[in-house]
């Protein structure tokens, strides 16, 4: 049976995600991890439907569409939400949680074209006015940024990690 589910961070996408056995949904995500400076750009989002509320940053990116590719998806996310094209590099960290009786499965890849986030103009981003509060380069060890495995390293340990798979 498939049942209707908004996107977690942005509710105007309705997804089709299969609900069967008792299993909880999934829903898949990808983050694009971007620094400058020894700094991780990381946005905090504004209160909507579906979105985790609290005071915390976050990676840019956003869900998967039923058939995208996780390329595809991320390149489309962080057009939609900052204005610029990503310039996808490897995939870094694999996170797992549940989090209200869903399943979430989260890639993260190195963005390489830091140099095209350095001054960003939101008024461009097709989602920014209703998704974005704040955009910045932040200090992993003095910010409260989700998920919290982000603030065990500096940004620059980050971009040297093998892939690796986080389960919370």
């Amino acid at each position: 049976m498939h049942t209707p589910f908004f996107d977690y961070y942005n509710n105007t996408t309705p997804l089709i995600l299969l609900l069967c056995h008792n299993k909880p949904m999934r829903r898949i995500a990808v983050r694009g991890i971007i620094v400058n400076d020894n700094k991780l750009l990381c946005v905090k989002l504004k209160p909507y439907a579906g979105v985790l509320q609290g005071d915390y940053w976050c990676l840019p990116g956003g869900t998967v569409d039923e058939g995208e590719s996780l390329i595809h998806a991320l390149k489309r996310e962080l057009n939609e939400e900052l204005a610029t094209d990503g310039e996808i590099g490897s995939l870094l960290f694999i996170n797992q949680f549940l989090l209200n009786d869903t399943d979430h499965l989260e890639f993260f890849f190195e963005i390489k074209n830091v140099q095209d986030f350095l001054e960003l103009d939101l008024s461009k981003a097709s989602h920014a006015a209703e998704e974005i509060a704040e955009v910045a380069f932040i200090d992993t060890s003095k910010n409260h940024i989700l998920p919290s495995f982000l603030t065990e390293k500096s940004a620059n340990e980050h971009l040297q990690s093998k892939a690796q798979v986080i389960s919370s």
